[in-house]
Protein backbone atom coordinates (compact mmCIF):
# COMPACT_ATOMS: atom_id res chain seq x y z
CA UNK A 1 0.00 0.00 0.00
CA UNK A 2 2.73 2.02 0.91
CA UNK A 3 4.70 1.39 -2.10
CA UNK A 4 1.73 2.15 -4.46
CA UNK A 5 1.51 5.69 -2.85
CA UNK A 6 4.89 6.44 -2.74
CA UNK A 7 5.58 6.13 -6.67
CA UNK A 8 2.64 8.67 -7.86
CA UNK A 9 3.66 11.03 -5.26
CA UNK A 10 7.28 10.98 -6.27
CA UNK A 11 5.74 11.64 -10.22
CA UNK A 12 3.65 14.53 -9.35
CA UNK A 13 6.67 16.14 -7.02
CA UNK A 14 8.87 15.52 -10.08
CA UNK A 15 6.08 17.31 -13.07
CA UNK A 16 6.51 20.27 -10.74
CA UNK A 17 9.64 20.44 -10.30
CA UNK A 18 10.33 20.05 -14.64
CA UNK A 19 7.83 22.84 -15.06
CA UNK A 20 9.40 25.28 -12.89
CA UNK A 21 13.07 24.64 -14.46
CA UNK A 22 11.89 24.73 -17.98
CA UNK A 23 9.83 27.83 -17.91
CA UNK A 24 12.03 29.54 -15.78
CA UNK A 25 13.29 32.03 -18.29
CA UNK A 26 16.53 30.38 -19.50
CA UNK A 27 16.59 29.27 -22.58
CA UNK A 28 19.35 26.50 -22.44
CA UNK A 29 17.15 24.99 -19.64
CA UNK A 30 14.25 24.83 -22.08
CA UNK A 31 14.69 20.77 -22.96
CA UNK A 32 13.82 20.22 -19.24
CA UNK A 33 10.34 20.19 -20.59
CA UNK A 34 10.34 16.70 -22.21
CA UNK A 35 10.42 15.46 -18.67
CA UNK A 36 7.08 15.67 -18.69
CA UNK A 37 6.07 13.12 -21.65
CA UNK A 38 7.91 10.64 -19.42
CA UNK A 39 6.29 11.27 -16.06
CA UNK A 40 3.02 10.86 -17.79
CA UNK A 41 4.02 7.73 -19.69
CA UNK A 42 5.27 6.46 -16.24
CA UNK A 43 1.79 6.89 -14.49
CA UNK A 44 0.21 3.71 -13.86
CA UNK A 45 -3.41 5.35 -13.42
CA UNK A 46 -5.29 8.05 -15.74
CA UNK A 47 -5.74 9.61 -12.14
CA UNK A 48 -2.21 9.86 -11.36
CA UNK A 49 -1.46 11.29 -15.45
CA UNK A 50 -4.12 13.28 -14.64
CA UNK A 51 -2.08 14.98 -11.32
CA UNK A 52 1.36 14.94 -13.42
CA UNK A 53 -0.39 16.99 -16.00
CA UNK A 54 -1.93 19.46 -12.84
CA UNK A 55 1.55 19.42 -11.57
CA UNK A 56 3.78 20.50 -14.32
CA UNK A 57 1.45 22.50 -15.75
CA UNK A 58 0.95 24.39 -12.67
CA UNK A 59 4.74 24.59 -11.69
CA UNK A 60 5.68 26.29 -15.68
CA UNK A 61 2.70 28.89 -14.95
CA UNK A 62 3.61 29.64 -11.38
CA UNK A 63 3.87 33.82 -11.91
CA UNK A 64 0.14 33.98 -13.64
CA UNK A 65 -1.38 34.24 -10.15
CA UNK A 66 1.15 37.27 -8.83
CA UNK A 67 0.96 39.08 -12.21
CA UNK A 68 -2.64 38.54 -12.64
CA UNK A 69 -2.69 40.21 -9.17
CA UNK A 70 -0.71 42.95 -10.45
CA UNK A 71 -2.58 43.75 -13.62
CA UNK A 72 -6.33 43.44 -11.85
CA UNK A 73 -4.50 45.52 -8.89
CA UNK A 74 -6.24 43.05 -6.45
CA UNK A 75 -5.13 39.68 -4.52
CA UNK A 76 -4.06 36.76 -5.53
CA UNK A 77 -7.58 34.85 -5.99
CA UNK A 78 -8.27 36.18 -9.72
CA UNK A 79 -5.08 34.68 -10.95
CA UNK A 80 -5.25 31.07 -8.73
CA UNK A 81 -9.14 31.23 -10.43
CA UNK A 82 -7.59 32.48 -14.36
CA UNK A 83 -4.70 29.70 -13.57
CA UNK A 84 -7.05 26.54 -12.74
CA UNK A 85 -9.40 27.60 -15.75
CA UNK A 86 -5.95 28.12 -17.95
CA UNK A 87 -4.86 24.35 -16.99
CA UNK A 88 -7.95 23.03 -17.68
CA UNK A 89 -7.84 22.10 -21.65
CA UNK A 90 -3.88 21.30 -20.88
CA UNK A 91 -4.87 18.36 -17.95
CA UNK A 92 -8.20 17.51 -20.24
CA UNK A 93 -6.43 16.29 -22.91
CA UNK A 94 -3.45 14.75 -21.13
CA UNK A 95 -5.82 12.87 -19.09
CA UNK A 96 -8.05 12.00 -21.70
CA UNK A 97 -5.37 10.73 -23.79
CA UNK A 98 -3.34 8.68 -21.14
CA UNK A 99 -3.31 4.90 -21.95
CA UNK A 100 -1.72 1.84 -20.22
CA UNK A 101 -0.93 0.29 -23.68
CA UNK A 102 2.56 0.83 -24.58
CA UNK A 103 1.74 0.45 -28.02
CA UNK A 104 -0.56 3.11 -28.40
CA UNK A 105 0.91 5.97 -26.31
CA UNK A 106 2.69 7.69 -29.28
CA UNK A 107 0.55 8.18 -31.05
CA UNK A 108 -1.98 9.18 -28.43
CA UNK A 109 1.04 11.42 -26.70
CA UNK A 110 1.61 13.23 -30.30
CA UNK A 111 -2.17 14.07 -30.79
CA UNK A 112 -2.28 15.43 -27.64
CA UNK A 113 1.00 18.05 -28.60
CA UNK A 114 -0.94 18.98 -31.55
CA UNK A 115 -4.44 19.28 -30.05
CA UNK A 116 -2.50 21.96 -27.70
CA UNK A 117 -0.39 23.29 -30.51
CA UNK A 118 -3.08 24.88 -32.60
CA UNK A 119 -6.87 26.84 -32.17
CA UNK A 120 -8.60 25.85 -30.25
CA UNK A 121 -7.01 24.42 -27.42
CA UNK A 122 -3.83 26.00 -28.52
CA UNK A 123 -5.28 29.08 -27.38
CA UNK A 124 -3.85 28.37 -23.98
CA UNK A 125 -1.02 26.06 -24.95
CA UNK A 126 1.51 27.52 -23.15
CA UNK A 127 4.56 25.53 -21.47
CA UNK A 128 4.09 23.63 -24.52
CA UNK A 129 7.94 21.39 -24.12
CA UNK A 130 7.68 21.45 -28.49
CA UNK A 131 9.76 24.72 -27.98
CA UNK A 132 12.50 23.10 -26.99
CA UNK A 133 13.25 22.24 -30.63
CA UNK A 134 15.71 25.25 -30.95
CA UNK A 135 17.25 24.34 -28.06
CA UNK A 136 18.16 20.50 -29.40
CA UNK A 137 18.20 21.38 -33.10
CA UNK A 138 19.47 24.81 -33.56
CA UNK A 139 19.04 25.63 -37.40
CA UNK A 140 17.50 22.25 -38.70
CA UNK A 141 13.82 24.61 -39.46
CA UNK A 142 11.00 22.28 -39.91
CA UNK A 143 13.66 19.22 -40.18
CA UNK A 144 14.40 19.78 -36.48
CA UNK A 145 10.27 20.28 -35.37
CA UNK A 146 9.91 17.11 -37.10
CA UNK A 147 12.72 15.77 -35.17
CA UNK A 148 11.23 17.28 -32.08
CA UNK A 149 8.24 14.94 -32.55
CA UNK A 150 9.32 11.83 -33.36
CA UNK A 151 11.40 12.27 -29.93
CA UNK A 152 8.34 12.74 -27.73
CA UNK A 153 6.75 9.91 -29.46
CA UNK A 154 9.89 8.27 -28.38
CA UNK A 155 9.78 9.24 -25.44
CA UNK A 156 6.45 7.84 -23.90
CA UNK A 157 7.34 4.59 -25.62
CA UNK A 158 9.20 1.34 -24.58
CA UNK A 159 12.31 3.13 -26.24
CA UNK A 160 12.29 5.82 -23.38
CA UNK A 161 15.73 4.85 -22.04
CA UNK A 162 17.24 5.52 -25.58
CA UNK A 163 15.70 8.06 -26.77
CA UNK A 164 16.27 10.11 -23.97
CA UNK A 165 20.31 9.41 -24.10
CA UNK A 166 20.01 10.50 -27.81
CA UNK A 167 18.13 13.45 -26.90
CA UNK A 168 20.12 14.01 -23.82
CA UNK A 169 23.46 14.49 -25.92
CA UNK A 170 21.74 16.73 -28.34
CA UNK A 171 20.99 18.77 -25.57
CA UNK A 172 24.45 18.86 -24.52
CA UNK A 173 26.04 19.19 -27.92
CA UNK A 174 24.00 22.72 -28.58
CA UNK A 175 24.58 23.91 -25.03
CA UNK A 176 28.77 23.79 -25.21
CA UNK A 177 28.28 25.41 -28.68
CA UNK A 178 24.76 27.67 -27.75
CA UNK A 179 25.31 31.26 -29.05
CA UNK A 180 22.07 33.62 -28.95
CA UNK A 181 20.40 34.67 -32.25
CA UNK A 182 21.53 37.76 -34.09
CA UNK A 183 20.36 41.12 -34.28
CA UNK A 184 19.47 41.92 -37.83
CA UNK A 185 21.43 44.64 -39.74
CA UNK A 186 19.91 47.86 -39.57
CA UNK A 187 17.57 46.79 -36.78
CA UNK A 188 17.53 47.94 -33.20
CA UNK A 189 15.01 47.25 -30.66
CA UNK A 190 14.40 49.26 -27.23
CA UNK A 191 13.68 48.06 -24.00
CA UNK A 192 11.51 50.46 -21.56
CA UNK A 193 11.17 50.38 -17.84
CA UNK A 194 8.23 52.83 -17.63
CA UNK A 195 5.94 50.29 -15.75
CA UNK A 196 1.86 50.62 -15.86
CA UNK A 197 2.32 54.43 -17.43
CA UNK A 198 3.34 53.25 -20.95
CA UNK A 199 0.60 53.79 -22.88
CA UNK A 200 -1.91 55.21 -20.42
CA UNK A 201 0.25 58.51 -20.22
CA UNK A 202 -1.10 59.91 -23.43
CA UNK A 203 0.44 63.56 -22.09
CA UNK A 204 2.96 65.55 -24.80
CA UNK A 205 5.31 65.50 -22.73
CA UNK A 206 5.26 61.61 -22.24
CA UNK A 207 5.49 61.40 -26.54
CA UNK A 208 8.11 64.07 -26.56
CA UNK A 209 11.15 61.63 -24.14
CA UNK A 210 9.81 58.54 -26.18
CA UNK A 211 10.49 60.75 -29.51
CA UNK A 212 14.09 62.12 -27.94
CA UNK A 213 14.94 58.07 -27.26
CA UNK A 214 13.86 56.91 -31.10
CA UNK A 215 16.86 60.04 -32.04
CA UNK A 216 19.38 59.01 -29.55
CA UNK A 217 18.85 55.17 -31.23
CA UNK A 218 18.52 56.62 -34.85
CA UNK A 219 22.22 58.34 -34.21
CA UNK A 220 23.97 55.18 -35.10
CA UNK A 221 23.31 52.94 -38.28
CA UNK A 222 19.61 51.67 -37.11
CA UNK A 223 17.00 52.35 -39.86
CA UNK A 224 14.26 50.67 -38.30
CA UNK A 225 13.60 51.04 -34.28
CA UNK A 226 11.38 48.75 -32.47
CA UNK A 227 8.84 50.04 -29.52
CA UNK A 228 7.27 47.67 -26.90
CA UNK A 229 3.64 47.32 -27.08
CA UNK A 230 1.46 49.70 -26.46
CA UNK A 231 4.34 52.41 -26.58
CA UNK A 232 1.94 54.84 -28.81
CA UNK A 233 -1.43 54.07 -26.70
CA UNK A 234 -4.11 55.18 -28.76
CA UNK A 235 -3.29 55.44 -32.06
CA UNK A 236 -5.03 58.65 -33.28
CA UNK A 237 -4.53 61.01 -36.64
CA UNK A 238 -3.15 63.73 -33.75
CA UNK A 239 -0.28 60.73 -32.58
CA UNK A 240 0.05 59.98 -36.20
CA UNK A 241 0.92 64.08 -37.32
CA UNK A 242 3.20 64.50 -34.29
CA UNK A 243 5.32 61.27 -34.68
CA UNK A 244 5.40 62.08 -37.96
CA UNK A 245 6.71 65.19 -37.86
CA UNK A 246 9.29 64.35 -35.50
CA UNK A 247 10.65 61.86 -38.12
CA UNK A 248 11.23 64.40 -40.68
CA UNK A 249 14.85 64.23 -42.10
CA UNK A 250 15.26 61.24 -40.53
CA UNK A 251 15.89 58.38 -43.27
CA UNK A 252 14.18 55.71 -40.35
CA UNK A 253 11.08 53.58 -39.76
CA UNK A 254 9.87 53.07 -36.18
CA UNK A 255 7.86 50.09 -35.05
CA UNK A 256 5.66 50.72 -32.13
CA UNK A 257 2.63 49.15 -30.30
CA UNK A 258 -0.98 50.92 -29.98
CA UNK A 259 -4.23 50.54 -29.92
CA UNK A 260 -6.74 51.21 -32.24
CA UNK A 261 -10.29 51.63 -30.96
CA UNK A 262 -13.77 51.31 -32.21
CA UNK A 263 -17.26 51.22 -31.05
CA UNK A 264 -16.96 46.86 -30.66
CA UNK A 265 -13.88 47.16 -29.07
CA UNK A 266 -10.17 47.45 -30.03
CA UNK A 267 -6.87 45.84 -31.76
CA UNK A 268 -3.75 45.42 -30.58
CA UNK A 269 -1.77 46.71 -32.84
CA UNK A 270 2.04 47.68 -34.41
CA UNK A 271 2.11 51.02 -36.30
CA UNK A 272 5.13 51.24 -38.64
CA UNK A 273 6.20 55.47 -38.62
CA UNK A 274 8.50 57.45 -40.85
CA UNK A 275 8.73 61.03 -42.29
CA UNK A 276 6.25 60.08 -44.74
CA UNK A 277 3.27 59.21 -42.50
CA UNK A 278 1.89 56.17 -40.52
CA UNK A 279 0.22 53.13 -41.20
CA UNK A 280 -1.09 50.04 -39.13
CA UNK A 281 1.38 46.92 -40.02
CA UNK A 282 -0.17 44.33 -37.92
CA UNK A 283 -3.12 43.18 -36.11
CA UNK A 284 -2.56 40.92 -33.01
CA UNK A 285 -3.48 37.19 -33.59
CA UNK A 286 -3.80 36.25 -30.57
CA UNK A 287 -4.16 38.49 -27.45
CA UNK A 288 -4.05 37.74 -24.17
CA UNK A 289 -7.25 35.20 -23.31
CA UNK A 290 -9.32 36.63 -20.67
CA UNK A 291 -8.16 40.06 -19.72
CA UNK A 292 -7.52 41.15 -23.19
CA UNK A 293 -9.53 38.88 -25.76
CA UNK A 294 -13.34 38.12 -24.24
CA UNK A 295 -15.27 36.25 -26.78
CA UNK A 296 -18.17 35.82 -24.80
CA UNK A 297 -18.79 39.86 -24.84
CA UNK A 298 -19.88 39.42 -28.55
CA UNK A 299 -22.51 36.25 -27.36
CA UNK A 300 -24.02 38.76 -24.46
CA UNK A 301 -24.57 41.63 -27.54
CA UNK A 302 -21.80 43.40 -25.24
CA UNK A 303 -18.39 45.56 -26.90
CA UNK A 304 -15.30 45.81 -25.42
CA UNK A 305 -12.39 43.73 -25.69
CA UNK A 306 -9.86 42.69 -27.89
CA UNK A 307 -10.36 41.69 -31.32
CA UNK A 308 -8.50 38.08 -32.42
CA UNK A 309 -6.98 37.93 -36.12
CA UNK A 310 -6.04 34.19 -35.73
CA UNK A 311 -4.79 33.61 -38.83
CA UNK A 312 -4.61 36.61 -40.39
CA UNK A 313 -1.18 38.62 -41.58
CA UNK A 314 1.99 36.42 -40.10
CA UNK A 315 4.06 37.99 -42.15
CA UNK A 316 4.80 41.98 -42.69
CA UNK A 317 6.99 43.23 -44.77
CA UNK A 318 8.92 46.96 -44.54
CA UNK A 319 11.64 48.26 -47.20
CA UNK A 320 12.65 44.61 -48.64
CA UNK A 321 12.47 42.99 -45.33
CA UNK A 322 9.77 40.51 -44.44
CA UNK A 323 8.94 39.68 -40.43
CA UNK A 324 7.17 38.12 -38.36
CA UNK A 325 5.72 39.92 -35.89
CA UNK A 326 4.77 38.16 -32.61
CA UNK A 327 3.25 40.92 -29.61
CA UNK A 328 3.12 39.48 -26.11
CA UNK A 329 1.16 36.49 -25.43
CA UNK A 330 2.01 35.09 -29.07
CA UNK A 331 5.90 34.11 -28.12
CA UNK A 332 3.91 31.86 -25.29
CA UNK A 333 2.14 29.93 -27.60
CA UNK A 334 3.15 27.63 -30.61
CA UNK A 335 0.55 28.67 -33.69
CA UNK A 336 1.91 32.18 -34.24
CA UNK A 337 5.11 31.63 -34.75
CA UNK A 338 4.86 28.62 -36.88
CA UNK A 339 2.41 29.90 -38.84
CA UNK A 340 4.66 32.94 -39.77
CA UNK A 341 7.51 30.83 -40.45
CA UNK A 342 5.50 28.78 -43.18
CA UNK A 343 6.51 32.19 -45.38
CA UNK A 344 9.84 31.43 -44.23
CA UNK A 345 10.37 35.25 -42.64
CA UNK A 346 13.84 37.30 -42.99
CA UNK A 347 13.62 38.07 -39.35
CA UNK A 348 11.47 38.08 -35.96
CA UNK A 349 10.03 41.19 -34.27
CA UNK A 350 9.21 40.46 -30.56
CA UNK A 351 7.55 42.74 -28.67
CA UNK A 352 5.65 43.05 -24.97
CA UNK A 353 4.57 45.16 -22.17
CA UNK A 354 5.54 43.26 -19.32
CA UNK A 355 4.86 45.68 -15.87
CA UNK A 356 1.95 43.56 -14.81
CA UNK A 357 4.94 40.64 -14.45
CA UNK A 358 7.28 42.20 -12.01
CA UNK A 359 8.39 39.81 -9.62
CA UNK A 360 8.26 36.97 -11.81
CA UNK A 361 9.89 35.31 -15.02
CA UNK A 362 7.35 35.58 -17.68
CA UNK A 363 9.24 38.43 -19.62
CA UNK A 364 12.13 36.27 -19.17
CA UNK A 365 10.47 33.31 -20.72
CA UNK A 366 8.77 35.24 -23.59
CA UNK A 367 12.20 36.26 -24.40
CA UNK A 368 13.74 32.61 -24.24
CA UNK A 369 10.66 31.21 -26.25
CA UNK A 370 11.36 33.56 -29.12
CA UNK A 371 15.00 32.92 -28.70
CA UNK A 372 13.98 29.40 -28.98
CA UNK A 373 11.80 29.87 -32.23
CA UNK A 374 14.32 32.14 -34.08
CA UNK A 375 17.02 29.19 -33.62
CA UNK A 376 15.07 26.42 -34.47
CA UNK A 377 14.63 28.55 -37.95
CA UNK A 378 17.78 30.32 -38.05
CA UNK A 379 16.62 33.91 -38.29
CA UNK A 380 17.70 37.10 -36.42
CA UNK A 381 15.56 38.64 -33.92
CA UNK A 382 14.70 41.98 -32.73
CA UNK A 383 13.53 42.29 -29.23
CA UNK A 384 11.56 45.27 -26.98
CA UNK A 385 9.58 45.05 -24.07
CA UNK A 386 8.68 47.25 -21.20
CA UNK A 387 8.79 46.55 -17.53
Amino acid sequence: MRRDWRQPMLLIVASVIVGTLAWSGHVLLLPVALGFPVLWSLARTRSTATLISVGYFLGASRGLPQGAATFYASDLWPGLLLLVAASSSFVTVHALLWTKDPRSRPFRYVLGAVLMAVPPLGIIGWAHPVTAAGVLFPEWGWWGLTAMTAGLAGLVSRLSSAVTIILGGFWLWSAALWTNPTLPQAWQGVDLELGASLGRDASMQRHRDLIATVRNRAAGDARYIVLPESTLGLWTLTIERLWTRSLEGQDITLLAGAAVVDARGYDNVLIALSAKGGQILYRERMPVPGSMWQPWRALLEESGGARAHFFANPIVTLGTSRAAPLICYEQLIVWPVLQSMLSDPDLIVAVGNGWWTKGTSIVAIQRASTAAWAKLFAKPVVLSFNT
